[in-house]
Formats: C-alpha cells, structure tokens, sequence
C-alpha cells in the first residue's frame, strides 16, 4: 500500500494532550501516524511526499445539523434572502414570465422581520405577480410559509378552512384565508407539490456536494425527510458520495424503522444511521417557538407545541427501545424543558444512545445543567445567533441572557456540535466559527466590539471542536473521526491562512485551499 506523507503542515489535531503537529503519515483512507513518527515513513519504499508549505490544516469540519435535501433541491429555487417585499415579488414576476403556466414556483429565505414593514407577506400579493402558478415560498424560519391562492385551490383550502392540530393559517379581517401557513399548516400545501424521486433527489445531492466541499466540509448530519435516505443510498452504491452523511429519519418512518429492527449507528464511515428526529416546537422567526411567557407585544401568544406531549413521549420511548438516538428540534424555553423531561424519563431505556436536543436557543437557568446531567448533546448552530439578535431581542426580551447560550452550557461539561441548519443560514462552517468566536454579524459588526451577550463567547478552539470533535461525539464516532490522530479517518481542510495568529475578523477573509475525505484530495482552489 502506497504511503503518503503530508510535511511541512501547521496541523491542528483537536487533540488537548498535542494540539499541534508538523506532519501527517497516511495508508489508505487513515492517518497511520504524526510528527516525527511520520518523517520517518519518508525512507519507505513506496512514499508519496507532499509539502503543504506550512499552511494551517483543521480536522475536517462537519455540518451536524443541515436539510441536505432541501439544500440540493433548493438550488433550482428562488433565493429569497435578503430580498424586500417588492424584490420579492419581482422575482416571483420574473420566474413566473419564463415558467410554463400551471408550474409549480418555489422559493425559500424571506424574512419579513428585515422589511420596513414588517407585515407578512399574503396570496393576494402573490396572485398579482403570478396570476397562472401555483406559488409557495418558505420564509427562512422553515416554520412559515406564504402561499398564493392557485397554490391554496389545489391543496384543497377553501377560504374557512379549519386550523390543523398543531398549526394555523393566517387570516384576514373577514377570517378567509390570506396565504400565510404556519407550522403543519405548511404541509397542506407542501403536499399538494409533486413530490421528488429519489433519483431526482439523487441528482440534485450530487451536483450540491462540491458546493458543501469548497466550503470545508467533509461530512453532514443530515435531518431531513421524504426519499432524502434513498438517494443518499443510490449515490453511496454508486461510489458517488463525497463526503460523509450520518442521517436521521422523521416520525413518519419510525413504524418502519422499528419493524426492519434498524439501528442508530448502522452503515458504514460514509453513510450511518443517525437516528430520528422530532420536533417539539416552532421557530422564532415565525413566533411559534414554545415559551413559558408570551412574546415581548403579543401577550396571547406562547409559541405551540408541534408535538402534544404524550405523542411525543410515547414516540421517543419506542424509538429508544428500538435502538433509535433521538434528535429534537426546540427552540423556546418551554420546549426545551418538555425535551429534557423527556429525555430524562427514556434515559433507562436507551442503553448509552447519544441523544441531542437541536438548536436549544432558549433555556431557564434551571434548564442549562441538566443537558450534562442526562449526557444530552447541544446541537447548536452559532450563525443563528447573531442573526435572530434582532427577533430575539424583541420577542424574548430579558429572556436573552440565556439565548443561544453557548458558554453556559459549556460550562457545566456538556458537548456542543455545531452546524448551520442549512438552507435556512448559509453552510459556511468559518462563518459559523467567526459567529461563536465574537458573537457579531459578519456584515456590520452589530451590536458593537464586544458581541451580542459576550459572557456566552467561545474560544476559537472551542468553536472548532464544535465542528469536529464535538459533531463526532453526537453521531458516535470520536474514536475515529474529529481528530488528526494515528487511527483517524484522514479527514482535513488546508486554509490560505492561520487563524490561530490573527485576529477573528480574519475568518471572514479565509478561504479554503484544499478538502481531504478519506485520504483523498475532494476539492482544490
């Protein structure tokens, strides 16, 4: 077997004991050895050197909470964020001139907290810039939705539909419908859109996956649903996947996950089974996150519970005994202490399973130990933070001492993985450092010098370990993945520069030179 010896590096392993190395020795897709045990692997008969000409090189850095279907699919999309009202629907305009009639026009991004009038957008609105396309544009929460009124008549919404269970739809003076969807009331109309083969999916995840590479990617914990594990599949027996994918499945598959006596844990370095993902609650963009209190100038409204309590429960129990890691979505306090009851109350059950609570973007202060108290991971994405500062500030008020509150929970010795929940923010792992680094914006610095709450800054070290070793713990895979140790997976990214010499905002000015999955060179600038 050929052996290939990378010298000359600025290795960060992830490693406490030995941080730092000169150079890697690597057989197949492993890293067989460090330092001077790897020089001298250079008199072997069959070495390939490379001189990395003292670049900074990470362990490869993983996206533990992205919608990779959504992503890929999206890309044929409209891209609507940061774009105003009329921006907007100029766009829809424009799609709907060089668009069959009857075709189905889809966006995602929109987020009306950034308009001057910070209304929700309405079908009427729509109907006006695409009269003959059914048309639904996902707001960037993921939790609302706008809809225009062909969309509305082919899902089968007459203008008195009732509310679904755990959802609503936005309304006018009169009570009719005005094309804003809020949580399940989204899938009323998502369902009425032709659904995706998993070949299509397929091909949409292979021409995303240099995007995600060229960013510094080497793997994803991906958490959508529908045929995204098929073509996930297709592309794995192809030799086709080019990073790795631990993924989770949605409630809808559970029964058939259970009956085929699936694992957390199943597959291999490239594709694994994660787990199954719930959801607790909504978003705070969308205002259906589940408080404790109301929002700061909405005193009837606490947010909704996505799940009622005992579904939720009886999900997670059976899910557990089967084997199944859980992954729960909650964004307010109220949610966060329902999934941790919960999780405490499955914790005899689940047999040394990683479970993670997904986002955790608002705790009470008698919430934050218990994460460490039960082993539960954060799941959290740090680019959220300083863009909701805004919403947050707003809605929760003094509740956001404890919003996003990445050191606190540090602190008390519970692991935090780290993702960008992609598409919703962008996939951008530097950006997510630089965010849990200065807790500032990357466009303007806002709120000031110090950050949004400092006390909840991180290191940069520890914002790394997020994305590495911390996403490998979530998915069980840390004694193998995470670090650039002898044993390892040969998983790297090589920087144009050491940010570990300069200052935060040198992260915005990074870029990636060169993405190693596997002993193999994936991406090179």
């Amino acid at each position: 077997m050929e052996i290939r010896l990378l010298k000359h590096g600025h290795f960060y392993t992830g490693d406490r004991q030995q941080p730092w190395t000169e150079a890697l020795a690597l057989a197949g897709e492993r890293i067989i050895a460090t330092g001077a045990a790897a020089h001298a692997w250079v008199a072997a008969p069959h070495v390939r050197v490379e001189d990395l000409d003292g670049a900074l090189v990470l362990p490869g850095l993983v996206d533990a909470h992205v919608h990779l279907m959504w992503y890929a699919l999206s890309l044929a999309g409209l891209e609507l964020r940061d774009l105003s009202r009329e921006a907007l629907l100029a766009a829809v305009a424009q799609r709907a001139a060089a668009t069959p009639p009857g075709t189905w026009i889809q966006g995602r991004g929109w987020d009306q907290n950034l308009w001057a009038e910070p209304r929700f957008p309405t079908a009427a609105e729509l109907d006006r810039a695409a009269p003959h396309h059914p048309v639904l544009l996902i707001a960037k929460s993921a939790h609302a939705a706008v809809a225009n009124t062909l969309a509305l008549r082919l899902a089968g919404l007459e203008a008195t539909a009732a509310d679904p269970a755990h959802g609503r739809f936005g309304r006018t003076a009169s009570g009719a419908l005005d094309g804003m969807l809020f949580e399940d009331a989204m899938g009323i109309v998502e369902a009425a859109i032709p659904a995706p083969t998993a070949a299509q999916v397929a091909a949409a995840l292979r021409a995303a996956q240099p995007l995600l590479l060229q960013a510094g990617l080497t793997g994803v914990h991906d958490v959508d649903g529908g045929p995204a594990f098929a073509a996930l599949q297709l592309l794995h027996q192809e030799g086709a996947l080019q990073l790795r994918v631990v993924k989770y499945v949605r409630l809808e598959a559970l029964d058939a996950a259970l009956e085929v006596g699936l694992r957390s844990g199943y597959g291999d370095d490239w594709l694994r089974f994660g787990g199954l993902k719930l959801f607790a609650d909504g978003a705070l963009g969308s205002r259906t996150g589940a408080l404790f209190e109301p929002y700061v100038g909405e005193p009837e409204n606490t947010g909704l519970l996505t799940l009622e309590p005992e579904v939720l429960r009886d999900s997670a129990r059976r899910a557990v005994a089967g084997g199944l890691a859980l992954a729960i979505h909650a964004i307010g306090d109220r949610a966060n202490q329902l999934v941790l009851d919960v999780l405490e109350e499955v914790r005899p059950l689940d047999r040394g399973l990683r479970h993670r609570i997904e986002h955790v973007q608002l705790l009470r202060p008698q919430d934050v130990p218990r994460l460490a108290q039960l082993g539960v991971v954060a799941s959290m994405q740090p680019i959220h933070a300083p863009h909701d500062r805004a919403m947050a500030e707003q809605y929760w008020g003094e509740r956001c001492r404890l919003a996003y509150a990445w050191r606190s929970v540090l602190q008390t010795g519970a692991t935090l993985a780290f993702g960008s929940d992609a598409p919703i923010e962008t996939f951008d792992p530097l950006l997510g450092i630089y965010a849990a680094v200065t807790r500032r914006h990357e466009r303007d610095g806002a709120p000031g010098p110090e950050g949004w709450q400092p006390q909840e800054r991180l290191t940069l070290a520890e914002a790394i370990e997020g994305f590495t070793g911390g996403a490998a713990y979530a998915s069980g895979q840390e004694r193998y993945l995470g670090r650039l140790l002898p044993g390892y997976l040969a998983d790297l990214v090589v920087l144009d520069r050491d940010i570990f010499a300069a200052p935060p905002e040198a992260l915005l000015e990074t870029r990636v030179q060169r993405v190693m999955v596997g002993g193999e060179w994936r991406y090179a600038a």
